[in-house]
């Protein structure tokens, strides 16, 4: 089973927001998830972007790989070079 984490869109017509799951790449983009994230919302000013690094970094070792958008996201946050540098400690 290939695990994903992505974006799961909630909200109301023209004003989106978002919740960062981890899913079966498998599942639809609003289905069944596996565990919540964290949340985004590209609305307010600034985005306003809320994620508990540790569950992500933890799914990411396992094997979980990141949308493009969520791995931009993670980028900006620097929990991208937390998992390189954790990964290049061992």
């Amino acid at each position: 089973m290939s695990v994903k984490i992505r974006f799961k869109r909630m909200g109301s017509k023209r004003n989106p927001f978002y919740r960062i799951v981890v899913a079966d790449s498998r599942a639809p983009r609003n289905g069944r998830s596996i565990e919540q994230l964290g949340t985004y919302n590209p609305v307010s000013t600034p985005p306003e972007f809320k994620i508990d690094e540790e569950k992500a970094l933890d799914w990411m070792t396992k094997g979980a790989q990141p949308s493009d958008t969520v791995r931009n996201l993670f980028s900006k946050e620097g929990i991208m070079k937390k998992l390189h540098d954790q990964k290049n400690a061992k």
